[in-house]
């Protein structure tokens, strides 16, 4: 028998496939497309302090193979989420992993508590990186700063704690031994990149924002590149995110030392995708002649240069 399990350090999945945040709602939009007890988890859009109107529109365009956005976190804020929308999310038969972002220590620690007293969660995930908020991403962009996010959060629950790290810094490998070293149990590697988009006859910026973030298949070469230079560098589990469209590229991730996936744009074109996913894994890990997820994670062969 093939077994999808996977374990993030205290984070355990029955298997590698999660919902990205912001890609998927807080699930109850989704339910007439999957079966959330196939998913290994659920990871809800963001969630801030207090509410966010977003960015002004247009928020989102197309570009080559990839997506743009710039959404700018809207969300009814944490206590709107906690009261109105945690009891459905934990009520259903997956792990649910809940992400938050703040602009200081004191407001994630806050969350954090708070969070700890639910029932049913099953890990916290920081949004120290996205791309295309006033101040969201400058915690992601030095180790300092994200230590102490992820210190804080976990002296004030018992929840694993994800850091989600962005890919807009010179060398991400520092970020997630910073992060590691203050007790992260696991990375999501990564956010989306910074970019924009020209109507170039109007001579004008397309996103209201003017900057936005592209996912989609345009970065999961780039994706794979900074998970594989981080798992041969740090011990720290890794969720790998960026462009993943079906089990092809699911093993991408694990040989290059993902333990888990996100899955994220793709969503927005097929909302079945994740369990789809879920299904062809175990013939994949046969492929390989695995006969566990944790089998393959890791295993990339490089060439011999002798």
């Amino acid at each position: 028998m093939t077994s999808l399990n996977v374990r993030l350090n205290r984070l355990q999945l029955r298997n590698p496939i999660l919902v990205a945040s912001g890609t998927f709602g807080y699930a109850k939009e989704m339910t007439a497309f999957v079966d959330f007890s196939v998913l290994g988890g659920i990871i809800p859009k963001t969630v801030t302090p207090l509410p966010r109107p977003g960015n002004p529109p247009p928020r989102t365009v197309e570009t080559a193979s990839g997506l743009l956005n710039s959404i700018g976190l809207d969300n009814d804020g944490f206590d709107q989420f906690v009261e109105q929308k945690l009891s459905y999310l934990t009520g259903l038969d997956t792990a649910v992993i809940v992400n938050i972002a703040a602009k200081t220590n004191e407001e994630f620690r806050r969350m954090a508590e708070r969070l700890d007293e639910c029932s049913n969660v099953a890990a916290i995930e920081l949004n120290i990186s996205c791309p295309n908020v006033s101040g969201g991403v400058d915690f992601g962009t030095d180790p300092g700063l994200a230590a102490s996010v992820v210190k804080t959060v976990r002296e004030s629950c018992r929840l694993p704690v994800i850091a989600k790290l962005t890919p807009n810094v010179t060398n991400v490998v520092p970020i997630a031994q910073a992060v590691a070293d203050a007790g992260a149990d696991a990375v999501s590697l990564v956010n989306t990149f910074q970019g924009m988009a020209i109507d170039w006859k109007r001579r004008r910026p397309i996103l209201g924002n003017v900057l936005g973030g592209l996912s989609g298949p345009a970065i999961k070469p780039l994706a794979l590149r900074i998970v594989w230079q981080v798992a041969t560098q740090v011990k720290i589990p890794i969720i790998g995110v960026g462009g993943i469209q079906n089990v092809d590229d699911v093993m991408e991730f694990l040989v290059a030392g993902a333990s888990a996936v996100q899955v994220g744009t793709a969503n927005f074109y097929n909302p079945g995708v994740a369990c789809e996913i879920v299904n062809q894994m175990p013939q994949a890990l046969e492929c390989l002649q695995a006969s566990s997820v944790q089998d393959v994670v890791g295993t990339l062969t490089l060439p011999n240069r002798d």
